[in-house]
């Protein structure tokens, strides 16, 4: 049986080097700079998943704490996942206090719709009326201390 995900939104309890050498490498933040991540964390609603000390998992909520979060960098450890620990962790962000009553919630994943589905996400209502603006290699063309 697994051990117990403690998950906690204590900054000060982040390992922000753990965090950054996990983002670096992943399909949507590939050679993030760290200066960039220490921001993201900084403007960010953050949670840490802990087995004792050792941090295993990561996400944070961009928000506005009224009407609006977007659910990001959410990740498990790859020799921590099957144990049910990422849905612990979003149950966990889904239940914070200062996400409650937000008008929505969003994310964006390549791989992980059936967790997500588990939660009530769903792709959007109407995609007409979305938007963005990517700029998919932006980290490859700026400064290590961006």
């Amino acid at each position: 049986m697994s051990q117990a995900l403690r998950i906690s939104t204590e900054r000060d309890e982040l390992d922000v080097d753990l965090i950054h050498a996990f983002l670096s490498e992943t399909y949507w933040a590939r050679g993030i700079p760290r200066a960039v991540v220490e921001r993201a964390i900084a403007g960010s609603l953050c949670f840490g998943g802990y087995l004792g000390d050792r941090q295993v998992a990561f996400a944070r909520v961009i928000t506005d704490g009224a009407t609006f979060g977007y659910l990001s960098d959410v990740f498990v450890l790859p020799e921590h996942r099957g144990c049910g620990y990422a849905r612990a962790l979003v149950a966990a962000v889904l239940a914070h206090p200062d996400l409650q009553g937000l008008r929505r919630l969003m994310l964006a994943t390549r791989d992980a719709h059936a967790l997500y589905a588990g939660f009530g996400f769903a792709a959007p209502a109407k995609p007409e009326m979305l938007m963005e603006r990517l700029d998919p290699d932006i980290y490859s063309r700026t400064s290590p201390e961006s």
